[in-house]
């Protein structure tokens, strides 16, 4: 079992992966200059929610004021640079519409962190290796004047 609660077993019918929704997850800040802990803000969990894990084994990418962090149980958060108060949450593991009419998914948040780019927030969902929630969704967030005023985002 690793610290983000993932258990592979190699039998003769191959290897299978299952996850623990009970270990790992949540975010924590220290400081660079002399390795002191700031905050830690631990993972929300599950909430009965299948092949789920609360890690948070994604790169994160910061703004200022904010950090980003994407969960393998589909969530993505930001949170504040000040303290870790989750700010914002959205759980990107359900069905999408897509521009070229292909059905799409959002699942498990791993690997790469989002990407920042002319005021647009860019993530890829649907990381389904070692048993977490597969999908094929890169969605795009833009903040407006009046979500930045209260703190949320909406999906483009």
């Amino acid at each position: 079992m690793s610290d983000v609660g993932l258990d592979v077993v190699t039998d003769e019918s191959g290897t299978q992966t299952s996850i623990d929704n009970t270990q790992g997850g949540g975010i924590v800040a220290y400081r660079i200059a002399d390795g002191e802990k700031l905050w830690f803000t631990p993972p929300p969990g599950c909430n009965g929610k299948e092949n789920c894990s609360p890690a948070q084994s994604a790169a994160i990418s910061v703004l200022p004021g904010v950090v980003f962090s994407g969960s393998v149980d589909g969530h993505f958060r930001a949170y504040s640079t000040q303290g870790g108060k989750i700010v914002w949450d959205y759980d990107t593991a359900q069905e999408y519409y897509s521009v070229n009419d292909v059905e799409t998914k959002g699942g498990s948040l791993d690997g790469p962190g989002p990407t920042v780019a002319d005021g647009m927030l860019y993530v890829y969902t649907g990381y389904g290796f070692w048993g977490g929630m597969p999908g094929n969704a890169l969605l795009a967030f833009h903040v407006g004047e009046q979500e930045q005023e209260n703190g949320t985002a909406k999906k483009e």
